[in-house]
């Protein structure tokens, strides 16, 4: 293994202080990256959304649960598997009531939609033991209209802003898109994908901080673990 430098503790004190420097820079280029985020104008959803929830059909706006804020995980399910996308339920696996309900002591809920049929959600819900609301999209336009579902007939091209690459259609790719509710009129303000992400459980920036880091194959410096991973999200032991 391609351990870390041994050093003194001045010598370690020294070079930590060089990198809290890089830090706080980078911490104030993201604070006016939100700020940015924050200023994106806004799009008013026009269609009649609907989806097949737990107790029946629900509109958008229900998905707010009278919260001005929603955040909607695209989670990966496409209608003919029988499990759940292996990186999206990792990354859901970390996600604590006490997360869901910090966002709600902030006017926000969270959601996720599948095109999956609502009875696999259930099922795969209850396996996890998941206590987050699950929405089936099935075959409307919301998946095509977010960017999430690659489908040419559909006219949905692209992802995470770019061409999609080719490939059997139609297929799913996950994603996050944040909506604002205003006077009974609903805004897309927000979408992210791919590594945008990463921060749906959190795991991954703690181990940023280690020394091993995330022990994936693509990590700097090389012949740092000896367990190396692919840099597809799956905790699985």
């Amino acid at each position: 293994m391609a351990l870390p430098r041994i050093a003194t503790r001045d010598e370690w004190r020294r070079a930590s202080a060089e990198l809290l420097a890089k830090e706080k820079d980078l911490t104030r280029r993201r604070d006016a990256l939100s700020i940015e985020r924050r200023n994106l104008p806004m799009v008013e959803i026009e269609k009649d959304y609907t989806f097949d929830g737990p107790s029946g059909t629900v509109t958008l706006r229900d998905i707010f649960e009278g919260r001005p804020q929603l955040i909607i995980y695209h989670f990966m399910f496409h209608p003919e598997w029988e499990d759940g996308c292996p990186s999206c339920t990792a990354g859901t696996d970390e996600i604590s009531p006490g997360f869901l309900e910090h966002l709600r002591t902030r006017d926000t809920s969270y959601a996720m939609v599948s095109r999956a049929p609502i009875e696999k959600l259930e099922r795969w819900k209850a396996k996890k033991g998941w206590d987050i609301p699950w929405y089936s999209s099935g075959d409307s336009d919301f998946n095509y209209d977010f960017g999430v579902t690659i489908d040419d007939s559909r006219g949905a091209t692209d992802y995470n802003f770019r061409p999609a690459p080719e490939g059997d259609q139609p297929y799913d790719n996950p994603g996050r898109s944040c909506f604002l509710q205003v006077d009974g009129r609903v805004f897309h303000t927000y979408s992210q994908f791919a590594r945008g992400l990463e921060s749906t459980g959190g795991s991954y920036y703690f181990l940023d901080l280690t020394a091993l880091g995330r022990q994936e194959d693509w990590e700097e410096p090389k012949g740092r673990s000896e367990s190396l991973r692919t840099n597809q999200p799956d905790f699985a032991s």
